[in-house]
């Protein structure tokens, strides 16, 4: 839903808004079906965060056992 919260557009300004948003929104659309399933990129792999990290046990650990050393 779009609501205009300032000012007050005429009908051919508003129809032209809407419009370029439809637009864009059917483009990514697009876009996202053509492209296939989307693969996660390498920083934002959790796995990599684990990656030779050894947990020691004491103070704190909970609090180092996110972040890599």
């Amino acid at each position: 839903m779009i609501k205009v919260v300032r000012g007050n557009p005429t009908p051919e300004e508003l129809a032209a808004a809407l419009a370029v948003v439809q637009a864009r929104a059917a483009a990514t659309a697009a876009a996202a079906a053509d492209s296939g399933p989307a693969v996660p990129e390498g920083w934002s792999d959790p796995s990599r965060i684990a990656r030779g990290v050894r947990h020691r046990p004491g103070p704190r650990s909970w609090a180092r056992s996110y972040w890599p050393v």
